[in-house]
């Protein structure tokens, strides 16, 4: 397992690789990737990962999750509601052997997005129910944090979730740290090869803690362009010459943290 990558978090049932996705996967496995932790926003997308999983076998392992923010039928998003959720509920549970974790889940306290109280109480009361059904179900989950880092760990470790992922982290380091204390996992999308803010948050996390991502189709080098899973390998880079590693190391020990943290993936 010393020579492949594991892409923690990866939308590859968007909508933005139904034209070629062939040649996305076959880029993918080329570049050395094993697993993609495939997550979901919303139930839409559900039957979509699995049907993806059927196609390409072990390379894709499916998540159910409900997203802080959905989007209806035009381009702008809004804070999830509970109802959201009600109806996702059942496939939790009527695929628990087929899914490796709940995710894309959390908390997205941006004031563009959660205005008022109780946009933010909603997206709280979604958050802690899909941490329960994870609990139920023995799985970890799959976490955005976006200007709620804080209290997406807290809640967390309130809640006594031990596994997690929190991807794309943005928040401080004082909370990265509680989160490590906690044994949750970091990763981090091409994105942040060119985000300075992000070299002390790389340098100062344990390599044992972090995991890597694509977050594909989003958050590539150029965020004018589709990013893809196969461009895994940029952030092994970029993190090992952050920490002056090699390439080796880091792509060992994040594959090695990921399968740690989705016990799963490794019976696909």
């Amino acid at each position: 397992m010393a020579n492949v990558f594991v892409d923690c978090h990866c939308h590859i049932s968007a909508r933005e690789f139904v034209q070629d996705l062939d040649d996305v996967i076959q880029r993918t496995t080329q570049a050395g990737v094993k697993t993609l932790v495939a997550v979901t926003e919303d139930q839409r997308e559900f039957d979509r990962v699995l049907q993806l999983q059927k196609s390409y076998g072990g390379l894709i392992a499916p998540c159910f999750g409900v997203h802080p923010l959905q989007s209806d039928e035009g381009p702008d998003k809004r804070s999830v509601k509970p109802q959201d959720l009600e109806a996702a509920l059942p496939y939790f549970y009527k695929h628990r052997d087929e899914i490796v974790a709940v995710g894309e889940i959390g908390l997205d306290f941006t004031p563009w997005c959660a205005p008022s109280e109780q946009e933010r109480d909603d997206q709280m009361k979604v958050f802690v129910q899909q941490l329960g059904v994870a609990k139920e179900l023995n799985l970890p989950v799959n976490v955005h944090s976006r200007s709620a880092a804080n209290v997406a760990i807290s809640t967390m470790r309130e809640q006594g979730i031990t596994g997690a992922l929190l991807h794309n982290f943005a928040g401080k380091l004082s909370v990265a740290f509680d989160g490590v204390k906690a044994g949750y996992f970091f990763s981090f999308p091409p994105a942040v090869c060119t985000n300075p803010q992000k070299v002390k948050l790389i340098k100062q996390l344990p390599l044992e803690h972090i995991c890597l991502e694509t977050d594909s189709p989003a958050l590539g080098l150029n965020k004018h362009e589709r990013n893809e899973p196969c461009n895994i390998a940029l952030v092994c880079q970029y993190i090992a010459q952050i920490k002056g590693l090699s390439t080796e190391t880091v792509q060992f020990v994040t594959t090695q943290n990921a399968q740690r943290l989705f016990t799963k993936i490794s019976q696909l």
